[in-house]
């Protein structure tokens, strides 16, 4: 297993950690990383453009005037395209750019991703932030403390106080574990892990105990 330095929000090293070797010291291939990428930012897209078609317009089926005998066109309900505030013919409807890859692909570009991290020397474990209220001020004097700009930092599960002292810092994004994924992993330079938050990972990635 690759061992890290623990380091506390002063920046000094407290200990120790334990990473799995598979999990974030395996080797990376940039076309898995790019297709699990592409599939999360296709998945984004809204296909927005609609039109209410004459099924979809809410009014009366009753026929607005008799067949014959007005001199007047046929006319059937006034949901008819060819009225006023009735149905559309052959507008645009909602698209769906939503596919998936295999899961053992996203797991193992979730994996590579980590992995890219730890290789690069843009892994960080702190032990904790040690924050007792909401300030914002405090994570961003941590984060000057550390020299890190740009930074993802993952927790192991519901950490109020920093989602919301960090809320407003531009260049840097709290998640849980549970919500880790390929694209936020490679969109921020530097990855800061709570120490509590690598058992995590290795429970959701199926590493071995450490």
């Amino acid at each position: 297993m690759a061992v890290i330095d623990v380091v506390n929000s002063r920046g000094e090293p407290v200990s120790q950690a334990l990473l799995p070797d598979e999990i974030f010291d395996i080797p990376v291939k940039a076309a898995v990383l790019h297709e699990v990428v592409t599939m999360q930012l296709a998945c984004r897209r809204a296909g927005t453009a609609s039109v209410k078609h004459r099924g979809d317009v809410a009014g009366s089926t009753r026929k607005l005037f008799r067949q014959k005998g007005t001199g007047r066109a046929r006319r059937g309900d006034i949901k008819s395209p060819l009225l006023r505030g009735g149905g559309s013919v052959f507008g645009p409807d909602p698209r769906s750019y939503v596919y998936k890859v295999p899961k053992k692909e996203r797991k193992l570009a979730l994996k590579m991703a980590l992995s890219s991290k730890f290789q690069e020397k843009e892994l960080t474990v702190i032990s904790d932030f040690n924050l007792d209220q909401i300030k914002t001020s405090r994570v961003a004097n941590v984060l000057q403390v550390l020299n890190k700009r740009n930074v993802l930092i993952i927790t192991d599960k519901k950490n109020e106080i920093l989602e919301l002292s960090s809320r407003n810092l531009p260049d840097a994004k709290v998640l849980r574990c549970e919500g880790l994924n390929v694209y936020d992993i490679l969109k921020y330079k530097e990855l800061i892990l709570l120490e509590s938050s690598i058992e995590a990972i290795r429970l959701r990635l199926g590493g071995m105990q450490s």
